[in-house]
């Protein structure tokens, strides 16, 4: 196992980063304590989660196997989405922020975060505000670090330039989706984190399994399951680039998933990879991540399989501009 420096932080993490969100539903609580028990065995210290996760069983889950093991692992949550049918517990509210980290501790067992995103932009609220909340429960020792995730490039600028202005800690961490189906990213937010220091994990590298070629095959997943993904993926030239990767991991006698992950984890500006899994032999084959090593020219030649996003001014890079000549 490889281990990244995480951003300023100094934090040392797994170059994949264990994600809970089956657990609890899909996993059932045997099976998930399986896959926290090997990804430890594997050197996984990087597990991440978030407060409405099967309306909080799966953060239950996590505390209930994390004891022995909490200096162990670097432990991520989120805060944004509604939890508990309250009217006012969802968004980036200073109320719902300070009250979400105090039901996480509870569910998790810990007496700190590690990391704690803001899972979404809140357009209600400015964003200083959200910050000075999660200041709060850094100065209190509850929360280590703030990061933001699924935030536009600009918005996660705001963030940051929010906390300079009014001396609050700052955002030191960027979870955004990314994946060779999902390119926007390459634009402005992996830019920008690079020239920000902020770690990068990105989530859904497979594409919520578009990229394993199991619905190609007339498979069942995540598109089936959740309108949110079905919404997500609608798009067919989708499937068609997984038609061609699927076809070119094949030719090279390598699984689909692994190769999906090894392309993000691939990217310089790419920290820990987020994947998650429903059972110990998607487990095992999306782990075999581990033992590819993409090259920047072997990248290359399977990040032209999908439609490369366009620059962010729309405009051809400066390489190309000299190449012609001005």
């Amino acid at each position: 196992m490889n281990y990244n420096r995480f951003g300023k932080t100094g934090l040392l993490v797994s170059e994949v980063c264990l994600g809970t969100m089956t657990f609890g539903n899909e996993s059932d609580e045997a099976v998930s304590r399986d896959l926290m028990d090997a990804a430890l065995d594997l050197g996984i210290n990087f597990f991440d989660t978030a407060h409405n996760y099967n309306k909080g069983a799966t953060e239950e889950i996590v505390g209930r196997w994390i004891g022995p093991h909490r200096d162990q692992i670097i432990l991520a949550s989120k805060i944004f989405f509604p939890f508990g049918g309250g009217r006012n517990d969802e968004g980036l509210s200073r109320r719902n922020i300070l009250a979400s980290v105090e039901r996480s501790l509870r569910r998790l067992k810990t007496d700190y975060l590690d990391i704690v995103y803001l899972h979404h932009w809140d357009e209600h609220v400015p964003v200083e505000e959200s910050l000075r909340a999660m200041h709060t429960a850094i100065e209190q020792g509850k929360v280590r670090h703030c990061g933001v995730s699924n935030f536009a490039a600009w918005q996660a600028m705001a963030a940051l330039s929010a906390s300079r202005q009014h001396n609050l800690h700052a955002p030191v961490c960027f979870q955004p989706m990314y994946s060779l189906i999902k390119r926007q990213a390459e634009v402005e937010i992996l830019p920008m984190a690079a020239h920000e220091g902020l770690a990068v994990v990105p989530y859904n590298a497979i594409g919520a399994g578009v990229l394993t070629g199991k619905y190609l095959a007339g498979g069942t997943g995540r598109l089936h399951e959740t309108e949110m993904y079905r919404q997500r993926y609608a798009d067919p030239v989708y499937m068609e680039v997984a038609g061609r990767f699927v076809e070119h991991a094949r030719e090279r006698g390598l699984s689909p998933a692994a190769l999906a992950m090894a392309w993000v984890m691939a990217h310089p500006a790419v920290t820990s990879t987020l994947f998650g899994c429903r059972n110990l032999d998607q487990f095992r084959d999306t782990l075999q991540c581990l033992e590819l090593r993409l090259s920047p020219e072997e990248r290359a030649v399977v990040s032209a399989l999908s439609p490369a996003p366009p620059h962010a001014t729309d405009r051809e890079s400066m390489d190309a501009m000299k190449a012609r000549g001005w």
